[in-house]
């Protein structure tokens, strides 16, 4: 504590000041036999002196917390917080912008970063479709909380990845937690028998399902195989990194998240692309054949997929068959049912959509009995669109869903042309494991949306930063 507020220039006597106050608020809380209050006290003062003197740990604080924090809206009805985590991040935004209204400034190239550039045109559009929306309360209250998701982590984290050994710490510090939940899932698994079933409830209460679970364990893959293979490390890192990636691999096997392993496979193809510089014509070309036969022979391919009975499985093999099980699988069903029901809605509103947030709460009508599941529902609690793409489309129209893939275009194409520039072994290693974690996570988005999750934006828009950090402070 006495090195951060030295670091920070504060006064040492701040420190003796905090930490006797500290003990005689106990006392006199003991005292009057308020024992709950004796513990958020302590904990308080410690965050106003970090909110004082070093924002910068604060932000670390939330990493490490995003995996173990917890949703009050399990525990009281109506209050979807995430704590610690989010109200942490609403006072960083609060800050940033009194910061702002004050005249400081940060560094000015960070606002003019194509992907900086591509999140405001984002977050604009979700503004402006927010006081259009059909519910405008729903709308805002979505669109502030998206603010402090992306602000904290964009604006204040990308100065903070100047020093590239707080790159390392970022992805550190979401790990080390990470595998305290694997291990308590793991846990949780085994006493139901390691069932398929059994698996989406295992990560809770951490996590709300093994969707949400397994996209963060697949998220942060690349780079422990990174950290593991790379001789820049010492051994006794690639060691660790090691044992920790065969947990992260031991946790994706479990989870039986088709969605995960899809997405591991898409960023593996994404790094061979790379690696062998295979020319983007090439690419481009295989994908309008791959099209064009799609074209031709539907009526076959969906006849073919009909036929396909295999229900999700514990038996590995079964359950990479049910992938593509369209026919009578309940989860394959209920996805597909939440696409039509997004397009459906899109074609009601196609310029502004129905307002941010809002797909949850209007998307019950537009179901077709023909179509609906034994897990469909009208109440609008068990999910949204499965998909971060037609989500938008639904909610904020065309534009919405061109604002979403100008950002994550951007993002690939920054990270592709980074790791080909850099000259440093370390900073190209990280562009490139960054850049996979982002493919893995626009992969899964076709099949599931996170994004108005802690648990996803925290690491999401610190990637971000650390994408943006690379451009503007290592590279020549």
């Amino acid at each position: 504590m006495n090195r951060i507020l030295q670091k920070a220039g504060q006064p040492l006597s701040l420190f003796w000041l905090a930490s006797a106050f500290m003990v005689i608020a106990n006392v006199m809380l003991i005292l009057a036999r308020l024992f709950w209050l004796a513990w958020i006290v302590p904990v308080a003062i410690l965050l106003i002196v970090f909110f004082a003197v070093a924002l910068d740990y604060v932000l670390y604080f939330i990493v490490l917390a995003t995996p173990l924090a917890l949703n009050m809206g399990d525990v009281i009805p109506g209050l979807s917080v995430s704590i610690p985590t989010e109200p942490l991040l609403a006072a960083l935004l609060l800050i940033f912008v009194i910061k702002l209204l004050m005249g400081y400034v940060p560094d000015q190239r960070v606002f003019t970063h194509p992907i900086v550039f591509a999140v405001m045109i984002y977050l604009s559009w979700m503004l402006f479709t927010s006081v259009t929306s059909q519910y405008p309360l729903i709308s805002f209250k979505y669109f502030t909380a998206r603010l402090w998701f992306i602000v904290p982590m964009l604006f204040m984290g990308t100065p903070l990845f100047k020093d590239i050994r707080k790159i390392r710490l970022f992805y550190w510090l979401y790990v080390s937690t990470m595998c305290l939940v694997i291990a308590y899932t793991i846990y949780n698994h085994a006493g139901s028998g390691f069932t398929e079933k059994a698996a989406n409830l295992s990560p809770s209460p951490f996590y709300s399902d093994h969707t949400a679970y397994a996209v963060m364990l697949a998220f942060f893959t690349p780079a422990l195989v990174g950290f593991s293979l790379s001789k820049i490390y010492p051994l006794r890192l690639r060691m660790l990194a090691l044992a920790i990636l065969a947990l992260f691999v031991t946790g994706i096997i479990l989870s039986y998240c088709r969605a995960a392993w899809i997405s591991l496979g898409v960023s593996l193809i994404v790094l061979l692309l790379i690696v062998f510089r295979i020319r983007f014509r090439w690419i481009l070309g295989v994908m309008v054949i791959t099209v064009g036969l799609f074209y031709l022979f539907q009526q076959q391919i969906v006849d073919r997929l009909e036929k396909n009975k295999q229900e999700s499985s514990a038996n590995y093999t079964e359950h990479v068959e049910s992938m593509l099980n369209v026919s009578t699988d309940a989860s394959n069903l209920e996805r597909i049912n939440r696409w039509k029901c997004a397009i459906r809605l899109f074609h009601e509103h196609p310029t502004l959509g129905w307002g941010p947030g809002t797909y949850q709460f209007v998307y019950g009508p537009f179901q077709l009995d023909s179509e609906k599941t034994i897990i469909s529902t009208n109440e609008g609690n068990r999910g949204n669109a499965h998909s971060e793409y037609l989500g938008p489309l639904s909610e904020s129209g065309w534009p919405g869903l061109l604002t979403i893939l100008l950002l994550f275009s951007t993002v690939t194409y920054t990270g592709i042309r980074l790791y080909q520039r850099v000259g440093n072994s370390e900073v190209r290693l990280l562009s490139m494991v960054t850049l996979l974690g982002f493919i893995s996570y626009f992969a899964h988005g076709l099949m599931n949306n996170f994004l108005d999750t802690d648990k996803s934006s925290v690491p999401f828009w610190g990637f971000a930063a650390i994408i943006v950090a690379i451009d503007l402070y290592h590279t020549q």
